[in-house]
């Protein structure tokens, strides 16, 4: 149609972004401009030489940036909850039990994973705002020897708390248990060694620290999972990892359509990563946000709600004043033009959040921490006055 219906286009961007804001959220979170651009291209089969080497280059930049050295690197046409399914079905047997720890919301998603799939959950669960240690690892695994695995939430974004995880998968494996890692807001803002720590399966979306769109969900898998696999019945069919492990070995493809302009984007990103010396440059740029965000919320005389030592790299969840909504700070913030993200479930009103994720120039950073001191202290003086 050739522009002829651009003005449609316009009718929906007026729905979608009415207004132009600043997106601190959870995710999905602000694409980097390079992925906007490269989302841009047509399409073209998911058949034929250039997917394959697309997905191929893309596997081969994910496996050295998870640093995985024994196990294999799928692709998934879904979300990260996709894989945390699959983990389920694929490497439990039916019946079998499996210890979910739980530090917030996420990881109480993964108990519910496990039991509607006709595993049995045993849970580890701690105070909100706590990471799970070492000692109560091994002391729920000396207590229950008969759980084929142990799942860690790596960054709990409903309590903005980062587990131990390579101390936690060490415990897990000196009991000889498949380590689980929903990594979904994790992968790509914290330092992730699959094979040094004993990693069994790790899966994360593009939609986090990446800054992709949604679509597309990354999935690692160690050796052992994979052979274990290979004794579970009934994986299904379109999360039955041998069966993605079998195209991508035979065609670098997968067995239903792949989302591939978050493909292209996520490599991209990678190159990116490259480009500025690696991994571990990249990771410094959410290092240095969430030490700027985690300053600056504090200096605004406001208390974080993760144990200190234990903060997300990719999100900060914040105690909001006494006497003060956090849906109010919300809600002010998104008509000064900055979307942060809402407390979570039973922390909606007693907290907000402030995501790290995505593109985020320093300016954007600075004006938003200005704009939630007048926030707070517009809210904190009617709330003294009322």
């Amino acid at each position: 149609m050739g522009g002829v219906c651009d003005d449609v286009v316009e009718e929906v961007l007026k729905v979608v972004w009415p207004k132009p804001m600043k997106l601190f959220t959870a995710g999905p979170v602000a694409c980097f401009p390079e992925v906007l651009k490269a989302m841009g291209t047509q399409m073209f089969s998911h058949r034929s030489k250039e997917y394959r080497e697309l997905h191929k280059d893309t596997v081969e930049r994910l496996t050295k940036f998870l640093e995985v050295k024994d196990g294999v690197v799928l692709l998934f046409p879904s979300s990260g909850t996709g894989v945390m399914e699959a983990s389920i079905r694929n490497f439990v047997r039916p019946g079998g039990k499996v210890l979910v720890t739980i530090i917030g919301s996420f990881g109480k998603r993964y108990r519910d994973v496990v039991e509607t799939n006709g595993r049995v959950p045993i849970v580890l669960e701690v105070e909100p705002g706590n990471p799970v240690t070492p000692e109560e690892l091994d002391d729920a695994l000396r207590k229950h020897p008969e759980v084929e695995a142990v799942t860690i939430t790596h960054n709990e974004t409903s309590t903005g708390v980062l587990n131990p995880l390579k101390e936690l998968a060490k415990v897990a494996k000196e009991h000889g248990k498949m380590v689980f890692v929903d990594a979904v807001s994790a992968m790509g803002a914290a330092d992730i060694k699959f094979s040094e720590w004993g990693l069994d399966v790790v899966f994360s979306s593009s939609q986090k620290a990446f800054g992709v769109p949604p679509g597309l969900a990354i999935g690692a898998f160690s050796s052992e999972a994979l052979e274990k696999a290979k004794s579970i019945p009934n994986r299904g069919w379109y999360f039955d990892v041998l069966r993605y492990l079998r195209y991508q070995e035979e065609q670098w493809s997968t067995p239903s359509t792949p989302p591939i302009p978050q493909i292209i984007a996520l490599n991209v990103m990678l190159r990116v990563v490259d480009r500025m010396g690696g991994k571990y440059e990249w990771l410094k740029i959410y290092e240095h946000r969430a030490k700027k965000i985690r300053s600056g919320v504090k200096s605004i005389g406001l208390k974080l709600f993760a144990r200190e030592g234990y903060e997300s790299p990719t999100i900060t969840c914040v105690r909001a004043p006494p006497g003060v909504s956090g849906l109010d700070i919300y809600n002010r913030m998104r008509e000064r033009g900055f979307e942060l993200a809402k407390g979570y479930g039973q922390f909606k009103k007693t907290t907000f959040r402030i995501g790290h994720m995505g593109y985020m120039p320093d300016e954007y950073i600075d004006e938003m921490l200005r704009n939630l001191k007048e926030v707070v202290e517009e809210l904190s003086k009617s709330s003294s006055s009322a």
